[in-house]
């Protein structure tokens, strides 16, 4: 099963679409800034839609 997902940053002003198989997993790692890239420059970590 994949999901698809939406997260933004704090104030809700940059989105990002992204597909996972592991929908936790995923998260953790932009929350913890685990992958460089845009999600990290960028601050976003906040879950929308899933």
């Amino acid at each position: 099963m994949y999901y698809l997902y939406i997260i933004t940053n704090t104030y809700n002003t940059v989105f990002y679409i992204g597909v996972t198989n592991n929908l936790l997993r995923r998260i953790w790692e932009h929350k913890h800034k685990k992958i460089p890239g845009f999600t990290q420059k960028y601050n976003i970590d906040k879950l929308v839609f899933h």
